[in-house]
C-alpha cells in the first residue's frame, strides 16, 4: 500500500483526488465547499440539524457520482445542483414542500427605498425562512438560483403554473412582512424621536 499525501489546493486536483476516492482530497473539498453548501440547504431547509444531515448526504452523493463530472462548466456548480436536488428530495420526501398558508393580500405597496435603508441581508433571509416550505422552495429556485417555471416543474413534478402561483405567493407573503417591518421600524423611531 502506498502513502499518498494530497498537498495540493487546486480545485481540478481535488476532483481528480475525489475520483482516485482519496480521503485528504475528499476532506479538503469539504472543507472548501460546506459552508457554501450549507448556506444553500438552508434556504430550503430552515432547521439547522435537518439542513446539516441534507448537506452531508449531499457530499456523499457528490463523492460517489464524482467521476460524471466531465470537467465542463462550474464544478462548484454541478456539487450546488446535487445538493439543491437532495434538498429537494429531503423536502419530497417530509411531506413538507407543498404545505400552504392562506395569506391576506398585502395592505399596501412596501416602500422599497425606506426598506432598502432599514432591512439587512439577514433579516430579508430571515423572512424568506418564514415563508412556508413550499413557497421557500419555489421562490429560492426562482429569485436565487434562476431556474424557469418550467425547469421548476419538472424538478418538483408539478405544473408549471403551480409554481408561477407559488411564487406569486411568497412574493405577497414577503411583501406583508416587508411592510410589518417597516411599522414596526417605524414605531421605534417614532420612540426614540418622542425621547
Amino acid at each position: 500500500m502506498k502513502l499518498q499525501i494530497f498537498k495540493s489546493t487546486r480545485e481540478i486536483d481535488l476532483v481528480e483526488g475525489c475520483k482516485r476516492q482519496s480521503p485528504q482530497a475528499q476532506r479538503l473539498l469539504y472543507d472548501r465547499y460546506s459552508g457554501t453548501m450549507l448556506s444553500l440547504c438552508r434556504r430550503y431547509i430552515w432547521s439547522i440539524a435537518e439542513a446539516e444531515d441534507v448537506m452531508v448526504t449531499g457530499f456523499a452523493r457528490i463523492f460517489s457520482a464524482i467521476h460524471q463530472y466531465e470537467g465542463k462548466g462550474s464544478f462548484e456548480g454541478w456539487m450546488k445542483r446535487i445538493v439543491i436536488n437532495e434538498a429537494l428530495g429531503y423536502l419530497r420526501k417530509n411531506k413538507t414542500m407543498y404545505l400552504e398558508t392562506d395569506i391576506e393580500a398585502a395592505d399596501r405597496q412596501p416602500d422599497y427605498e425606506r426598506a432598502e435603508s432599514t432591512l439587512e441581508a439577514e433579516d430579508l433571509m430571515k423572512m424568506i425562512g418564514a415563508l412556508p416550505p413550499g413557497y421557500r422552495t419555489i421562490f429560492n429556485l426562482y429569485a436565487i438560483e434562476g431556474y424557469s417555471h418550467k425547469e421548476i416543474g419538472e424538478l418538483l413534478g408539478i405544473n408549471e403554473n403551480t409554481s408561477k402561483s407559488q411564487l406569486s405567493r411568497a412574493r405577497v407573503y414577503l411583501q406583508k412582512k416587508i411592510v410589518e417591518s417597516e411599522r414596526v421600524i417605524g414605531e421605534q423611531k417614532m420612540q426614540e424621536d418622542g425621547k
